[in-house]
């Protein structure tokens, strides 16, 4: 580029006279005189001819050969000052527009030519000139022209084809080539499999990326799967080779690019032997040391400098988090909860602000004791930065960590919202604070007296998608399990990725995919349902609420159509609902408010005028139960409204209520939106309509993913209540969790690790709290030792 050319000029002494040439090219057609006379017309008045310079006006006419003919740029005389630099600089940025990418500098004292060229090529191939967009999936440029930057097409899917990985190629793992017709191919590869080392008795899983690669590409002793789908996509005018395709047809990895998302050309632009592509699928903590020792040129370093130190803060912040055993491409939603977390805290960090406050909604979800550690220790680096941060959060070690606790109660919702105490961690531990008491051992979640002895377990065999390592897992019934690990440990992928779509489709014959594994057995008789309990939001419109998930709804309106106002009307049951019209108001439709669409702004949410938010007609609330009418009703707390209907004698309503007030939501009000629940609120108005069932419902296995998310320690003694009812009506519970306090209370552990990524996904104990805290291997028993 130009700054290499000036680099070169500034070696040579003061006075040095130097020719600054650009080699004439001549588009297809043109002829020779036309392109002199444009030239000569662009004020170039010389041309050098083999190794002579001639003026243009004496080459017009005369037949000069086209092949040799460099036009004069500059004629320079070396000078070393800032005036020369410059005007140096565009004579260059001319010869390369000439010379479309090419100059040279002639020494005309010692008769040497050093040429230039800003064109990428290399034996006669033409490269493409790099640019960030390049280096971009998102970017048309960049992205592979087959995937679209995706990495994955339709295509044959890889898991279709071998769908029980623990069998070797002479036992049937490729699925296509079993029965008569098709074993041909497969009798290939066994036959032959000799003549090349291949391990037709090993199981698949067990075949390095090597072999399992060539079992697609194939060679001269056998057809592999690709040129065997191929054939039958040639031959796909006969039916029963388009029923084949179609059986094994699904979403499978670009062969194009590999699955690495960019185009070919990307990877020939190489730092240190490494393309991009190598780059982004190293762990972190590995890329950070390519980057710590790289090796620049004195002029490389110099145009990198900025850069790497960008480059090198960014994966020293991710390494701080607790991620360095993560890669750049690995996609976002295979994340888990606690690995995004982290990744927003260290995007915040990596803004190096200074005198900025950051207001962070509990960092701490879905991460290990261990994990919080290392976040206490990056937002006091935050801190000591001159920034101020400001935390919602329950975790017990970041409360202890603060510099200044403010506690707002003393409960929830109506009972709630007032400063409680305030002060340095010395002073608040004095005070009589709920939070205090709960942090000083003055209150506490008790372990239990007695644990459940399991007598009936599920065995998820050979578990091996994503990062778990072929573990075999027993899960027990009838009692609270918890699996434990550090974030990213596999937790979620046995859990929620093996164990609930394997259950379901054993019970209702279809469901999801189930992740990589051999297969489930065990007491599988013993469980009639399943339900996976999340923080989705319980309804999808905005006029779902607590007490139409908990059917409690029905019985009020039916409360309200009984009253002696609502027969005069022939008012029924459904005049008090506000998702049917009939008794709504007409203009909102029971939403109590009116968007009004903007032009060109955000749109405006306003009190519907015709009902003032009540969202029902007039006539509608002139029906009143115990001078309440519905509006009234809805606007109670479930505590007020359980104790208004105890006291006039409606205990069936009262009886559906007293769950949300077990699960600690006697604060929510029956009618609020349930947009506005938190996601921990909504997980537990799911525990609590379960919990209404009582003994009634099928023996079910619920799955409780981080139910402690949001959760005071109160909160969580309430939490632990509702699983021992659950489990006294014969249904079995499963919990993704770190918080210590919830596992102590297990009456079985299963902790995977030691660490997250891909030296995780190991079973390292599994048993009573008393018999975990025992490993000596595991990161949990070194924390939950400190709870027992």
């Amino acid at each position: 580029n130009t700054s290499d050319v000036v680099h070169y000029v500034k070696s040579f002494k003061e006075g040095r006279k130097l020719l600054l040439l650009a080699p004439i090219h001549l588009e297809e057609g043109r002829l020779i005189d036309n392109k002199l006379k444009t030239l000569q017309s662009q004020g170039y008045a010389r041309v050098k001819v083999g190794n002579k310079i001639e003026r243009i006006e004496q080459l017009i006419g005369i037949g000069t050969k086209k092949t040799n003919l460099q036009l004069v740029i500059d004629r320079i005389i070396v000078r070393h000052n800032k005036d020369f630099y410059n005007r140096l600089a565009d004579a260059i940025e001319m010869a390369f527009y000439e010379g479309k990418g090419k100059c040279s500098i002639e020494d005309l004292e010692q008769l040497k030519v050093k040429e230039f060229n800003t064109n990428f090529s290399l034996d006669g191939q033409t490269f493409l000139e790099p640019s960030t967009h390049l280096f971009s999936f998102n970017n048309p440029y960049g992205a592979c022209a087959k995937c679209e930057g995706y990495g994955d097409v339709v295509g044959i899917d890889k898991s279709l084809v071998i769908p029980n990985t623990t069998l070797s190629i002479y036992e049937n793992a490729v699925y296509p080539w079993r029965g008569e017709s098709m074993s041909y191919f497969r009798d290939q590869l066994v036959n032959n499999g000799h003549k090349f080392d291949f391990p037709i008795h090993k199981p698949f899983f067990e075949l390095s990326a090597k072999q399992k690669k060539l079992l697609w590409k194939g060679n001269t002793h056998f057809t592999g799967l690709d040129a065997f789908f191929g054939e039958l996509e040639s031959k796909s005018y006969k039916v029963q080779n388009r029923v084949m395709l179609s059986r094994y047809r699904g979403k499978t990895k670009c062969n194009k690019c590999d699955g690495k998302r960019l185009r070919k050309e990307a990877n020939y632009v190489k730092i240190n032997n490494r393309s991009i592509t190598d780059l982004v699928e190293l762990p972190i903590n590995e890329l950070k040391d390519f980057f710590e020792t790289l090796k620049l040129s004195e002029n490389q370093y110099e145009i990198a400098k900025r850069l790497l130190l960008e480059i090198r803060n960014r994966l020293r912040f991710l390494s701080n988090v607790g991620l360095d055993y993560l890669t750049l491409n690995r996609k976002s939603n295979t994340l888990s909860g606690g690995e995004s977390q982290r990744i927003h805290l260290a995007n915040a960090i990596g803004s190096s602000l200074v005198g900025s406050m950051y207001i962070l909604d509990e960092p701490t979800i879905g991460l290990h004791s261990k994990d919080t550690h290392q976040i206490i220790e990056v937002l006091q680096d935050l801190r000591d930065l001159g920034n101020t941060v400001i935390l919602v959060e329950h975790d017990e070690d970041i409360m202890k960590s603060a510099d200044y606790l403010i506690d707002i109660g003393p409960l929830a919702g109506s009972l709630g919202g007032e400063v409680v105490a305030e002060g340095s961690p010395e002073q608040f531990l004095k005070s009589e604070a709920l939070t205090a008491n709960y942090l000083t051992g003055r209150l506490e979640i008790p372990v239990p007296e007695k644990r459940i002895k399991p007598k009936y377990f599920i065995d998820i065999k050979g578990a091996r998608a994503h990062n778990l390592k072929n573990i075999d897992v027993s899960i027990p019934l009838d009692c609270l399990t918890v699996v434990t690990g550090v974030s990213g440990s596999g937790k979620s992928t046995l859990i929620r990725g093996i164990l609930y779509p394997a259950l379901l489709k054993h019970l209702q014959g279809h469901g999801p995919k189930a992740l990589e594994h051999d297969h489930i057995g065990g007491s599988l008789k013993r469980i009639e349902a399943i339900e996976m309990v999340d923080q989705n939001p319980i309804g999808r419109s905005s006029r779902s609420n607590p007490v139409t998930y908990i059917k409690a709804y029905d019985d009020i309106r039916e409360l309200m159509a009984r009253q002696k106002r609502s027969k005069l009307n022939q008012f029924k049951a459904k005049h008090f609902s506000f998702n049917i019209d009939g008794g709504r108001c007409d203009q909102c439709k029971g939403d109590g408010e009116v968007t009004v669409e903007m032009q060109f702004m955000a749109d405006v949410v306003l009190t519907c005028e015709a009902c003032k938010g009540t969202r029902f007609k007039e006539e509608v609330l002139e029906v009143q139960f115990q001078e309440k009418n519905i509006h009234d009703l809805l606007k109670l707390t479930v505590q007020e409204a359980y104790d208004f209907f105890e006291t006039h004698g409606e205990y069936k309503i009262a009886r559906k209520l007293r769950p949300l007030i077990d699960v600690g939501l006697g604060y929510v009000q029956l009618g609020q939106s349930s947009a506005t629940l938190s996601g921990g609120e909504a997980q537990r108005i799911k525990l609590a309509s379960f919990l209404s069932k009582g003994n009634n419902s099928s023996r079910t296995l619920f799955i409780f993913d981080e139910p402690t998310t949001g959760l005071h320690f109160h909160d969580i003694k309430l939490l632990l209540d509702s699983f021992t009812a659950l489990i006294a009506n014969g249904h079995t519970v499963i919990v993704v969790e770190h918080h210590l306090d919830l596992i102590k209370c297990a009456d079985h552990i299963i902790d995977l690790g030691p660490v997250g990524g891909n030296k995780g996904g190991q079973l390292l104990t599994v048993g009573t709290p008393e018999e975990v805290v025992l490993s000596k291997d595991s990161f949990t028993a070194e924390y939950l030792r400190l709870k027992i």
